[in-house]
């Protein structure tokens, strides 16, 4: 993070975030997210579906 021109606020230079571990963290994030909807659908929502059409 660098200072702004002023000296008085924090200016986050976006190019920072392109190594390419900054790629995999979030790729990570978004994998590990994806498999939780899957798995909640699947194991609370599948069910309420199938016991609510009997």
């Amino acid at each position: 993070m660098r200072l702004s021109p002023d000296g008085t606020c924090m200016a986050v230079d976006l190019n920072e975030f392109t190594h390419p571990a900054w790629k995999a963290a979030v790729g990570t994030v978004v994998g590990y997210g994806l498999i939780l909807v899957v798995l909640t659908l699947a194991m609370f929502a599948l069910p309420w579906l199938i016991f609510a059409t009997l």
